[in-house]
């Protein structure tokens, strides 16, 4: 995510040398038999309107050190089902049906989904009604009997999802000018839709959106179906690859499609106000070139489309969602961002597509691959194509570095969100901070063996997860040693240490202008 803040104060001047701040398994087959279950009801106070089962629910979570309550133990979803119908305005709740396909890896007792913004009226587990409750922002389904370890599950839950926000909880839809889209990184998710909300549990994403004629439905992925019936027309999209709950998107609106042909056969659709698709075609024209860049440099694209969702609303970032990354519509006609600047954004959202989505963090502690990585493409190709140096702007990190790190932790070690931060975990530290780490790898190890990683870390874990201790492992065996004292010192210490190669550059008291980051959530430097 980059942190495109419109705040001016925040802006890149437009001679800035790099300044942009840089900011969701194969489908379940035979069900289980029919099981009964409780059916006590009562009114639940809670945020999320629910109905009370007959015991007190508890929150749980995995245990995410930044997001403690983030996610659910016992069980592994392998597919989404999600199904929204718009009632033609962005202010009123969507009707929507979640279905969970999934596998338990304990036996439980109740089964806690991530939901936290809606009215749940009924779930069924395995077509059989099922007690709910909420507990804290989960949504806590009690069969009437224990699920064992291993048993194959289907949770279907109906609910209204509610684009207005409540309590100063941001995140999930985001209202545009013409409609709605969504923006669900990193804990926003199941403000949307119930689900296990953590980047650790990826599943595959099947998407029916329900709309009056006039609009146009976009989700991740390719279309399957599009379906007109009286009034309304109904748009189903299917991921081929697993996906986070933060990476989900959908768009409707007044939009238009636009369609063109990428690397080696790749379909690519961007989806834009239709009003403004002329004006826009000199942007989208440059995705193809900047997907053969991308992957000249670790491999070929991981996913079966992509495209930019460019949405006429203010959010102060930009967002990686897998396949079709969201973009404000003001990043590409505000004359204070020069071209190269909007160029270097868009590469860092579709490096993201590699770093983070292909290969999602196993925790939010391990967001430094992610937006270090995507800091780092975005600097490259500055470089390359607009002369903008990556070793003078790897310096002026360098004099910030130890002023980050005390704000907001280590790169790999970031401080706790504070609840009323908008940025949350997205802070400098961890974009041009962690892009630093990647440069003083490179002048450790040499070119070669650093751009052999690349290839091989994305390549290793391709539609999965890693960790800090992943990248570290496979960077020790490409270089041929240990390179575990290097990381110690450069993603957990207090203070940046020395620049391989560099040892004049040496911290400073003012704040560097931090290149183009794109502040997606822009969560970073230049914030």
């Amino acid at each position: 995510m980059l942190l495109t803040s419109h705040d001016r104060a925040l802006r890149p001047a437009a001679d800035a040398p790099g300044t942009r701040t840089s900011a969701l398994k194969a489908r379940i087959g035979a069900l289980k038999a029919p099981r009964r279950l409780k059916a006590a009801l009562v009114a639940s106070a809670a945020s999320v309107c629910l109905v009370a089962a007959s015991a007190s629910p508890t929150p749980l979570g995995v245990g995410d050190r930044l997001f403690p309550y983030l996610g659910n133990p016992g069980y592994d979803v392998t597919a989404y089902d999600l199904s929204f119908t718009y009632p033609g305005t962005n202010d009123k709740p969507l009707q929507a049906v979640t279905t969970i396909d999934a596998v338990t890896t304990a036996p439980l007792s109740r089964v806690n989904l991530d939901f936290a913004r809606g009215k749940v009226t009924s779930v069924e587990i395995d077509g059989e009604a099922a007690s709910f409750a909420a507990a804290g922002e989960d949504l806590v389904v009690t069969p009437d009997e224990q699920l064992p370890e291993g048993e194959r599950v289907r949770i279907t839950v109906r609910h209204t999802s509610d684009p207005m926000t409540s309590g100063g909880r941001e995140g999930g839809w985001i209202r545009t000018a013409d409609g709605l889209a969504m923006a669900n990184q990193a804990d926003a998710a199941h403000l949307v839709f119930p689900s296990n909300d953590h980047p650790s549990d990826k599943a595959r994403f099947t998407f029916r959106i329900t709309a009056p004629n006039g609009y146009t439905a976009v989700a991740n992925g390719l279309p399957t179906d599009v379906r007109p019936a009286g009034t309304t027309t109904t748009w189903t999209y299917r991921t081929q690859h697993p996906m986070a709950t933060e990476l989900a998107q959908v768009s409707i609106g007044r939009s238009t499609v636009v369609r063109r042909t990428g690397p080696h056969g790749l379909p690519l659709r961007d989806v834009v106000p239709t009003r403004h698709r002329t004006a826009l075609e000199k942007w989208l024209a440059k995705t193809p070139d900047q997907i053969t860049w991308m992957e000249s440099k670790i491999g070929r694209y991981p996913f079966e489309t992509y495209g930019l969702l460019i949405a006429d609303a203010s959010t102060g970032f930009e967002l990686e969602t897998q396949t079709l990354s969201l973009f404000e519509r003001e990043l590409f006609n505000d004359p204070a961002f020069p071209e190269w600047y909007v160029d270097a954004i868009m590469v860092h959202e579709l490096a993201h597509q590699w770093f983070g989505n292909s290969v999602s963090p196993r925790t939010w502690s391990d967001l430094w691959l992610n937006e270090g990585h995507a800091t780092w493409y975005e600097a490259l190709y500055a470089e390359e194509k607009s002369d903008r140096t990556l070793e003078a702007r790897m310096r002026a990190a360098y004099g910030a570095s130890d002023r980050w790190r005390a704000a907001g932790g280590p790169p790999a070690a970031p401080k706790v969100p504070e609840s009323d931060s908008r940025l949350g975990i997205f802070r400098p530290n961890v974009y041009d901070g962690a892009a630093l780490v990647l440069y003083a790898l490179r002048q450790e190890i040499g070119r070669p063996a650093f751009e052999d990683l690349e290839r091989a870390f994305v390549k290793r874990h391709k539609d999965g997860s890693a960790t800090t201790a992943d990248f570290v492992s496979l960077a020790s065996r490409m270089a041929g040693r240990d390179l575990s004292g290097f990381f110690q010192e450069w993603l957990y210490g207090e203070k940046t240490p020395p620049m391989p190669g560099h040892p004049d550059w040496k911290p400073t008291a003012a704040e560097p202008t931090a290149g183009p980051k794109a502040m997606e959530h822009r969560k970073t430097a230049a914030e």
